[in-house]
């Protein structure tokens, strides 16, 4: 399937991976690059010298292009910004802050800037500093979330900018890729399926509670802290969001319950102390694959539903 996307990126399947922090490593994303989608390497990943580690990695692992993800509200987000220079890098996508500082030298280094947008504004703010494409990212996501959902999201953006737009949000399988190329998208990014990619290295208990997971098995955390999170509805989410509405407990207490709870989850399957975070496309898991299936099951499945259409 060619689209602009991969035209532009010389990749062979309009699907990327989400940089999905603390389990987007070298070993998922060389597998989704090779399986002709695109993988992402989280910038958090135990320290900037830990990504650089993971970058070479993949590089043993894969002949086929692969780009790293960049919270920019990370405390060394300055540090990966120039990693990313340095080990030449071709794709970068962005969430959580403004590329604005880090554009200039990307732009000069060859780097291909996709940010994560969440609203049609941030999408204009991004395509006004030279970014390749953008991802519009729905509220069905897991993990950092803004208010639209992606069916309203997606076509509003395609409409907006003149730069090649992705969806993410709620995208499971041929499914909901068919419907985001019919709502002007070029290509997709998908988060929580590939978590139950035989690649992805998170916890037993992670992919166990994504298995059993039903169509109203995910929550949002976060929102009265200003950083809204969807995930799995555990005994931790549940005191999280018992702890937001009592009016007694702080801010700052709050936050500091919710210190580390990611990486509880991803390595150590803690239920009471990790935040599983997951779209709401888990109902849809029903066992592990690996990244070549999921990505043929994808681009497949759109395909055949496609194969009435004009163009993509």
């Amino acid at each position: 399937m060619k689209t602009a996307i991969t035209e532009i990126l010389g990749i062979e399947k309009p699907v990327f991976q989400g940089g999905m922090a603390w389990i987007a490593d070298a070993t998922l994303a060389a597998a989704v690059s090779n399986a002709g989608g695109l993988g992402l390497i989280s910038s958090i990943n135990a320290g900037t010298e830990a990504v650089r580690a993971e970058i070479r990695k993949a590089r043993t692992l894969t002949t086929q292009p692969f780009g790293v993800n960049i919270m920019l509200a990370a405390p060394n987000a300055a540090e990966i910004a120039a990693l990313v220079v340095e080990e030449g890098i071709d794709i970068v996508t962005t969430g959580a802050g403004s590329p604005a500082p880090y554009m200039e030298a990307w732009k000069a280094a060859g780097i291909r800037v996709i940010p994560v947008v969440a609203s049609v504004a941030y999408a204009l703010k991004v395509q006004e500093l030279g970014a390749t494409a953008v991802i519009a990212e729905g509220a069905e996501s897991g993990g950092h979330i803004g208010e639209l959902h992606t069916m309203a999201l997606v076509p509003q953006v395609v409409d907006a900018v003149h730069i090649p737009v992705l969806a993410a949000g709620g995208i499971f399988d041929g499914r909901g890729a068919a419907a985001a190329f019919m709502l002007g998208a070029c290509g997709v990014q998908v988060g929580t399926r590939f978590l139950m990619a035989r690649e992805c290295r998170v916890h037993p208990v992670y992919k166990e509670r994504l298995i059993k997971a039903s169509d109203i098995g995910t929550m949002v955390t976060g929102k009265s802290l200003g950083d809204a999170v969807r995930c799995l509805k555990t005994p931790f989410a549940k005191q999280f969001a018992k702890m937001e509405a009592d009016p007694a407990v702080s801010a700052d207490e709050i936050r500091a319950f919710g210190t580390g709870s990611l990486r509880k989850a991803v390595f150590d399957g803690d239920l009471a102390g990790g935040s599983f975070l997951a779209g709401e496309v888990a109902g849809l898991i029903r066992r592990e694959e690996t990244a070549l299936e999921i990505v043929n099951d994808i681009i497949g499945g759109a395909e055949k539903l496609l194969s009435g259409a004009k163009e993509i």
